[in-house]
């Protein structure tokens, strides 16, 4: 049985460029154009263009939160790796002074 009503076409996808993107999140957010304009203008779904500013944003927020003052960026897991660093160097530490306190209150004598 053939169906009775004939499904719309669906628009063929556009591919953005990185760049393009870009754009369209500048745009967006200093109010140059609406979602709705800026959808228009490039060619896409309004959904295109608030999963682009979504993306955008959160990957600025993501970057934000890795970078350190003083420092060059780092990605997260650059940043989780120096804090490891810095915990292994803290205890390596904290372990050579116990030590010596240990050594310190049995004398000379030996630890076996």
């Amino acid at each position: 049985m053939p169906n009775p009503r004939p499904t719309p076409a669906r628009k063929p996808r556009k591919r953005l460029t990185p760049s393009e993107k870009y754009e369209i999140f500048v745009q967006v957010l200093t109010q140059q154009a609406t979602q709705r304009e800026a959808a228009e203008k490039f060619g896409v779904d309004r959904s295109t263009v608030v999963h682009i500013c979504r993306t955008a944003k959160q990957g600025a927020l993501d970057a934000l939160a890795a970078s350190v003052p003083g420092r060059p960026g780092q990605s997260p897991e650059q940043a989780e790796l120096l804090a490891v660093r810095e915990e292994i160097e803290r205890l390596r530490a904290t372990v050579t002074e116990q030590a010596v306190a240990l050594h310190l209150q049995q004398g000379k004598s030996r630890w076996d």
